[in-house]
């Protein structure tokens, strides 16, 4: 991701600037898609408003918005940036962050020393990184900040992976979380369409609390079964 970025960066200094909007939305619409994608995964609509909504609830009252918002402030006065590199720094944290690629890829490095899956993320993150680069001109800088964002949560992952693995073992919990995410993405690519601005950072502990409300769903289905047995 750190290699794109950089060829990103240099790349971008021969991009008009009405170039770069037009590369944005290009990378919104896609991410629209990919988040689309994403929410289809769910099996239980109901489990995905639940968790985004209680979701979206919990992190404005943590303050995640404020929090990260001061945290993008002291990176930019670290390595520089324009008026958009707050808002890149966040938004491209939360698109790296979010989906099932990132867990699952985590978890089988941990516990089973496969690192295939996210060398393919990794990879995949390049290339993106390489575009949203070149695409924020100057601000492109950002990704060199979320680059390390995206370590520190991977990192943090890999460590917890023995806590996480039920994740693994259980498809429909990783499911509802990948279609929590879902809503989330698309947030991201209204926000790089230029449709509307949300504060995605705030519905992340969506994701926490996905596959908690899809365990509570099956463990009352169960009990349903055997009552009405």
């Amino acid at each position: 991701m750190l290699l794109g970025a950089v060829v990103g960066l240099v790349v971008g200094r021969f991009i008009p600037a009405s170039a770069q909007e037009v590369a944005l939305t290009g990378l919104g619409l896609v991410t629209i898609g990919m988040g689309i994608r994403m929410f289809l995964l769910s099996t239980n609509v109901l489990i995905v408003a639940i968790a985004v909504g209680l979701g979206g609830a919990l992190g404005h009252l943590m303050g995640i918005s404020v929090a990260l918002a001061h945290f993008a402030e002291w990176a930019r006065q670290q390595v520089g940036g324009g008026s958009r590199f707050n808002e890149a720094l966040i938004t491209t944290s939360v698109l790296y962050c979010v989906g099932p690629m990132t867990v699952m890829g985590c978890i089988q490095d941990a516990l089973e020393n496969k690192i295939e899956l996210l060398a393919l993320k990794s990879t995949m993150d390049g290339i993106v990184a390489l575009f949203f680069a070149a695409a924020l001109g100057p601000d492109g800088v950002a990704l060199l900040v979320t680059a390390v964002v995206v370590l520190v949560v991977q990192g943090g992952i890999t460590l917890a992976a023995g806590r996480l693995k039920f994740l693994a073992d259980d498809p429909r919990l990783l499911a509802e979380m990948s279609g929590a995410g879902g809503p989330i993405l698309l947030a991201v690519g209204f926000g790089l369409a230029n449709i509307k601005k949300i504060p995605t950072e705030v519905f992340l502990p969506a994701l926490a609390l996905a596959p908690i409300i899809a365990w509570a769903f099956t463990r009352f289905e169960r009990r349903e079964a055997k009552a009405s047995s």
